[in-house]
């Protein structure tokens, strides 16, 4: 049985040696905080195995994917070899980015097909559509032609119990006449089946506060990209914060957005390389945001 004397000088030493080494305690108190894959993208592909162990030593617990397409995979690997990859560093694949240009275009369901496979194997939240190709969106109507396959899409994802989302640049808050391609997608797409993950770096960029969308459509921004804007060069990306976007104000209001998952993503601008530079935001975020 252990004294109370020695119990005190042993908890004395456990707290003193926490203090001496900071990333004891963060290891002891991790906090949810993702990372979108595609920040590390010159990098991943030439080396999954000892990325993704420096994705999880630098303090993150969940990712987004990218890169998957039905002849490679994920840069070469099966599924269910990245889905051990991801389990051996105690990381979680949420979402995935899945490019469904096809699909969205004439409507055939291989791609989409594909995409759900391969994320039901990776016990994945989300399907995540990452980008509309210029020629499938010139118009309004091209918008509602594509809230009508987000919708099909979504039933198709349900039904595997999955979700579908809709991650946004700056184009969609382009003004086509009356209305913005953004506006169409909220509008149209029903609620319960097409979610969104809001990009607060193209939302600041197109100078939209996001607070505002929250407040019109609350609940439905289910993912962020946190993704920081350099304070000299608004088209340069920086650590968090860092640059210019005030994300404690957005982080104050992520139950009205409804967000369950964040992702840091940083595309430009890595100083020094792209693994510090996604070290110095989990810091940030894990000191100052959650």
């Amino acid at each position: 049985m252990v004294s109370r004397r020695k119990f005190i000088i042993n908890t004395s030493i456990a707290a003193a040696t926490i203090c001496l080494v900071p990333s004891l305690a963060f290891a002891s108190n991790k906090k949810t905080i993702g990372l979108q894959l595609y920040t590390l993208r010159d990098e991943l592909p030439k080396d999954v195995k000892g990325i993704l162990e420096k994705v999880a030593l630098a303090g993150y617990t969940e990712v987004e994917l990218y890169g998957f397409s039905i002849k490679d995979k994920f840069w070469g690997l099966e599924p269910q070899e990245l889905k051990k990859i991801l389990d051996t560093n105690k990381l979680k694949a949420v979402s995935g980015h899945y490019g469904l240009g096809t699909y969205l275009s004439d409507g055939n369901t291989t791609e989409l097909e594909a995409a759900i496979k391969a994320a039901k194997v990776l016990k994945s939240e989300y399907i995540t559509i990452p980008w509309l190709d210029e020629s499938l969106r010139k118009n309004a109507d091209d918008y509602r032609k594509i809230t009508s396959l987000l919708n099909k899409a979504g039933e198709m994802c349900k039904a595997a119990g999955l979700k579908l989302a809709y991650h946004n640049h700056d184009f969609e808050f382009k003004k086509l006449g009356d209305i913005t391609g953004y506006e169409i997608l909220l509008k149209e797409t029903d609620k319960n089946l097409v979610f969104f993950e809001m990009d607060l770096y193209w939302i600041a960029y197109s100078k939209i506060n996001p607070v505002e969308l929250f407040k019109q459509n609350p609940g439905r921004f289910t993912m962020w990209h946190v993704k920081d804007m350099d304070k000299n060069t608004k088209t340069l990306n920086a650590e968090i914060g860092s640059g210019v976007i005030d994300f404690k104000s957005i982080f104050a209001e992520a139950k009205l957005s409804g967000m369950k998952h964040f992702f840091v993503e940083q595309e430009t601008n890595y100083k020094p390389n792209a693994i510090e530079s996604i070290k110095t935001s989990c810091e940030f975020i894990a000191k100052k945001l959650v």
